[in-house]
């Protein structure tokens, strides 16, 4: 990779792996960082179109392929640190680069005559002998010009031009207004005695967050979504109320970080786009790239799933008026919910959190498990840092003890940290580069006072171990191109190994490795792991409901088309937004009054500032494939070196670079029914 010796932001060094030395990274350096790079950029691809042999796959689509790379790096580190600390200079940073980024790519993906090139070698594609990854890379290539805009006349290709530049603007204003709406959404409680039944850890971080905000009493933070952990813990109903609704006002109150403006442009500007490349619209063109094989498919199953849980729902609902009375609303459902779970419980499940302590969860649970699976063991590499002094570094081996890259640690939360959880990269694998994985795994995890161990709930517990699955995902990847690595998937297969990965959280081996009383040591109690394992395995109707209402809500904003979001006057009409979310519940059978989204349209950062726009529905999409594996692992013996291995070998290890689904179905041997998955969830 070229490199600058005097930026520190595109400066490989020498820190092992390619793990960029943050220590000598400022902000000042990320914006003339990027210039340098782009202007790399633009001149390796005039240098490709200036050649002036025939057009090959060595010479256009690989060169391609590896040109660029100093821009893939810088975009790497400052994205990398930007989600988990957004600064307010970052986010300035952000906002600028934005649009160049977006107008330095559009106009490499629409030259006319980098195009003719690619179409050159495409046309003769049957013609190349390439081998099956090549083909893959030619093809995508290919494709994701044509999206651009590259086979649009001048006026097209200008036009979808400033709809990607203002696109860049709008979801990164966006991402910016969430994160500064949940700070400010924060709710404020004088006493103690308002917040009875949080957590000793909860009601700590509510009183550390009061205190980082310069003001007595505490300050109960939001998390991203709809629902908030501590409603389903306050006893208080007025407590519950307030936190339920501050979460429900965020991004549409009228004040400076109302987002419901950026919606109407940004669904605009999408469906514009959809239509310019010839699709019906925005969910068209985004399922078009998936494994999904059309629109009406994705509706159909979140259509099968509404009907299948209305009749749970209905009784979940029955069963928490029976315990509530004359308190049962919306805003205590997840409350009495939690009440409910713990009444048809053999043991009291809130107490496994006290065999949960974060350290012993990561080294004991979910190494371990990734040792027996994939031989894989991690040393905590304390001479290396990261961008963040909570990140932890660990180097990871494999059964062989050969090093194949680094694992990044940021499990706590923090006010300048976006919501959620996610995993990301600074490097990734490239046989071609040859570079090995650097992964990060990110987390919200309140951070409890100094000297008070760190507890996990059983949904922070799964967290951790669905987000780790995306790491492996990284971390084992075996392939040549790097945009072809890892997670590099289509949207509807990514989450898959995440949540195959769940799997091992409880399993009986796992769980007796890790679950130790934080203060005696003692091993969890085999009634209470039976009892926990039994809850989580099949969910409440709530989540089934909150997420499919979340997932149609997402279609629903994208099957409009131009002339109907123009019909909406969405700028001159606030409560629009609403509207638009009610008739795509109703339309498939999924409002439900007490069971909100699990996020609502002014807050949803997946689908309006990150890459879940029409793809939400991706989550059940790859669960369907995840049900079928278990079975398949259960079948065939579970957690075992010979199963993880073939599971590493045909999925992890493959990235992009074989047909994802061709690749699970060699898996378990058949394509993957719904069946289990209704199962699983109790719905058939």
């Amino acid at each position: 990779m070229s490199h600058s010796v005097t930026n520190p932001v595109l400066d490989a060094g020498d820190l092992p792996y390619g793990l960029p030395d943050f220590s000598s990274i400022s902000d000042a350096d990320f914006l003339p960082a990027f210039i340098e790079a782009m202007a790399a950029h633009r001149a390796e691809v005039e240098a490709i179109i200036a050649d002036p042999d025939e057009p090959s796959f060595t010479n256009t689509v690989l060169a391609l392929e590896k040109s660029g790379q100093a821009l893939a790096r810088a975009q790497r580190v400052f994205y990398g640190v930007l989600g988990p600390d957004a600064t307010p200079s970052r986010n300035d940073i952000a906002a600028e680069l934005a649009p160049k980024l977006a107008e330095h790519y559009s106009a490499i993906a629409t030259d006319a005559r980098l195009f003719e090139r690619v179409s050159a070698v495409w046309e003769r594609r049957d013609d190349l002998a390439l081998e099956v990854d090549e083909y893959r890379l030619l093809d995508k290539r290919y494709r994701d010009a044509v999206r651009s805009g590259a086979a649009l006349d001048d006026a097209g290709r200008d036009e979808m031009r400033r709809i990607i530049a203002r696109l860049a603007d709008l979801t990164t204003e966006f991402g910016r207004l969430v994160l500064d709406e949940a700070n400010a959404s924060a709710v404020a409680f004088d006493d103690e005695s308002e917040l009875d039944g949080l957590s000793p850890g909860a009601l700590a971080a509510a009183r550390t967050k009061a205190r980082d905000a310069g003001r007595d009493g505490y300050l109960v933070a939001l998390e991203l979504p709809t629902s908030q952990a501590s409603v389903a813990e306050l006893a208080d109903p007025a407590a519950r109320r307030r936190v339920f609704d501050a979460s429900l006002g965020r991004g549409s109150r009228g004040n400076e970080f109302d987002t419901t403006g950026l919606i109407a442009e940004i669904v605009a500007l999408r469906a514009r786009r959809a239509e310019l490349l010839g699709y019906a619209d925005h969910a068209a063109y985004v399922i078009a790239e998936e494994t999904a094989p059309d629109v009406d498919a994705v509706e159909d199953l979140l259509r099968r799933f509404a009907g299948a849980v209305a009749p749970a729902a209905a009784a979940e609902e029955e069963a928490l008026r029976e315990l509530a009375g004359d308190e049962f609303d919306a805003a205590g459902y997840t409350y009495w919910l939690a009440r409910h779970q713990r009444s048809q419980a053999a043991a009291d499940i809130d107490a496994f959190a006290q065999y949960c302590g974060l350290d012993r969860v990561l080294r004991d649970g979910v190494f371990f498990a990734a040792r027996r699976l994939y031989g894989l063991t991690f040393t905590e590499r304390d001479d290396l840092a990261g961008y963040h002094p909570e990140v932890r570094v660990f180097e990871v081996f494999d059964a062989g003890g050969r090093g194949i890259g680094l694992y990044l640690a940021d499990l706590y939360a923090r006010p300048t940290k976006r919501g959620g959880a996610w995993m990301t990269s600074f490097v990734d694998q490239s046989r071609e580069l040859g570079e090995r994985p650097v992964v990060v795994n990110v987390l919200n995890i309140p951070k409890p006072d100094d000297g008070q161990p760190t507890l996990l709930s059983i949904d922070q517990l799964m967290t951790l171990f669905h987000e780790f699955g995306h790491a492996l995902h990284g971390l084992l990847s075996d392939v040549r191109f790097a945009s072809q690595s890892g997670t590099s998937v289509p949207r509807d297969f990514v989450e898959f190994p995440s949540q195959v990965n769940e799997h091992w959280a409880l399993h009986p081996d796992v769980v007796a490795n890790y679950a130790r009383h934080v203060e005696t040591g003692e091993q969890a109690p085999a009634d209470l792991v039976e009892q926990v394992r039994a809850t989580s395995g099949t969910e409440p109707a709530h989540a089934t409901v909150e997420y499919l209402g979340a997932a149609i809500i997402d279609l629903g904003w994208h099957r409009l088309s131009t002339a109907q979001i123009d019909a909406l006057d969405l700028p001159r009409s606030p409560d629009a937004w609403s509207s638009v979310e009610s008739r795509a519940l109703n339309a498939l059978g999924a409002g439900n009054p007490h069971i909100p989204p699990r996020y609502l349209s002014p807050y949803f950062n997946h689908i309006f500032a990150g890459g879940y726009s029409s793809a939400y529905y991706a989550y059940i999409w790859s669960e369907v494939l995840d049900a079928a594996t278990r079975e398949w692992f259960d079948a065939n013996g579970g957690l075992s070196a010979e199963l993880g291995g073939r599971f590493a070998e045909l999925v992890l290890s493959k990235g992009d670079s074989v047909d994802p689904l061709a690749a699970h179905r060699e898996l378990i041997g058949g394509t993957a029914d719904v069946a289990p998955l209704l199962r699983r969830r109790g719905l058939a």
